[in-house]
């Protein structure tokens, strides 16, 4: 049996891309440097384009945000898909800044960002979809987004 791809392994998930995000300020989505793919923050984008919003710790609690930063992962592998036309053209993930906005007394911003790592894991596999990793909190995000993360790939 051939090796599952990250197409194939999505696949398998059941899971639904949002549309790509277009940018809302002054910058790219990504951009490929040689063999790498930096991902700028994206947030938790709904397959109407509408975000998830709230604070962690005050709107929304730790299951829900853990899956905010599931559908922020989820838009990071629409961004990748829309600009390079397949999640095959990834290699591995390097590294995840997950940033968690949260009352000053949350303190599990690992746990959260784990929803991203956890799906990225499912679509790379567990050697190359699990990179190095900051998880932070902080006082407030763009636009209430309970999760913004950033990523680093390598291509093939």
């Amino acid at each position: 049996m051939p090796d599952q791809t990250p197409e194939m392994n999505f696949a398998a998930l059941g899971l639904q891309l949002p549309p790509a995000p277009t940018p809302l300020g002054v910058y790219k989505p990504c951009l490929i440097d040689g063999k790498y793919l930096y991902v700028s923050g994206h947030g938790p984008l709904k397959e109407d384009r509408t975000l998830i919003i709230g604070r962690v710790g005050a709107d929304l609690d730790i299951e829900e945000a853990r899956l905010a930063a599931r559908q922020t992962g989820l838009a990071i592998l629409a961004t990748i898909q829309s600009n390079l036309g397949s999640l095959d053209k990834v290699k591995r993930v390097i590294k995840v800044l997950g940033m968690v906005g949260c009352t000053p007394e949350f303190d599990r911003h690992p746990y959260v960002i784990n929803g991203c790592s956890e799906l990225f894991a499912s679509v790379w596999g567990e050697e190359n979809g699990v990179g190095v990793r900051s998880a932070v909190g902080m006082g407030s995000l763009p636009d209430n987004i309970p999760v913004e993360i950033e990523a680093l790939f390598e291509l093939y």
